[in-house]
């Protein structure tokens, strides 16, 4: 198997791992086909220092086994695509993070598998995800293993927090809900004012807040400028932690789209603590938005 490079044109990225990435491929060949976009696998070949733990392995042995794991891979996004689309593939060296950040720069999204296991696991999956979405102004999606796509009638969610500042979402989510075919359903959480805590609101201030809230994301839909889709979407409105909202409204998703924070502010929490926990949580593929307009966005 030689080395290849990805084409000129914005590709499609899979992290491969040691781990299975059976879902991350599942879902970037069937966005690859349906973008008519290449796909390109990129393995990191994160050598370790020398220690007694690893002793008896040696660099060659090392990239042996990464080649053989993307090979395994190449041939499965292969099969996946039906030669549709070209599939290409690198095997690079250095931590996964920094890899698939300098593989991703150009790319049309990043596509990573991540596990529900252990906490431990969690944290260490949640770092690779993460970490290239904090550094990375493209679409990242975190597909879930065991995820496999549906064959009925899809549905989109687009998880906003802040609807004034949610047009990425929705654009992002609006695409992806036309490629598809699908319902797009947009869901925002609302709470209650600080200086209120203390009171337990009324019904009618419950009804207030919360179609005052439903307002503001029917006027981020019609900032998009398409009355179709202002008209069409199924907009849930809730009060509580958005958190909760966009996972419950997500269960019977195909994907979910959220937003993250800006990947080139030197401070914060990197994605948010909002993307953190959902990426942990979702059961379903997740794209982060980008914070602000890309070339490399999915427009159909």
């Amino acid at each position: 198997m030689t080395q290849q490079s990805p084409a000129t044109t914005p590709v499609i990225v899979v992290g491969v791992g040691p781990e299975e990435v059976d879902s991350a491929l599942a879902f970037a060949a069937e966005e690859a086909v349906r973008a008519r976009c290449g796909l390109h696998l990129v393995h990191a070949l994160h050598v370790a220092p020398p220690g007694p733990e690893n002793a008896l392995l040696t660099d060659v042995d090392v990239e042996k086994w990464g080649r053989e794991v993307l090979e395994l891979a190449v041939k499965h996004a292969e099969d996946l695509v039906d030669g549709v689309v070209p599939v290409t593939h690198e095997l690079r060296r250095g931590a996964p993070v920094h890899v698939l950040v300098e593989a991703g720069r150009d790319a049309r999204m990043v596509v990573l598998e991540h596990r529900h296991l252990s906490k431990l696991s969690r944290i260490v999956n949640r770092t690779v995800a993460g970490g290239v979405a904090a550094h990375l102004p493209v679409p990242v999606v975190a597909v879930p293993s065991g995820w496999s796509p549906s064959e009925g009638h899809q549905v989109v969610v687009a998880g906003v927090d802040v609807p004034e500042r949610s047009d990425e979402v929705l654009r992002t989510a609006i695409a992806e809900a036309r490629a598809r075919d699908a319902s797009l359903r947009v869901v925002h959480a609302w709470s209650w004012p600080t200086y209120d805590t203390d009171l337990p609101p009324r019904s009618e201030d419950h009804r207030r807040w919360t179609e005052r809230s439903r307002a503001e994301v029917r006027a981020a839909l019609d900032r998009m400028g398409d009355e179709s889709v202002a008209i069409d979407a199924d907009v849930q409105v809730h009060p509580g932690r958005v958190i909760e909202a966009i996972l419950e409204a997500s269960k019977d998703a195909d994907l979910l789209v959220i937003g993250r924070h800006d990947p080139l502010v030197p401070v914060g929490s990197h994605i948010g603590p909002v993307a953190r926990a959902v990426l942990r949580e979702a059961g379903c593929p997740v794209l982060l938005a980008n914070p602000r307009p890309h070339r490399a966005v999915y427009h159909p």
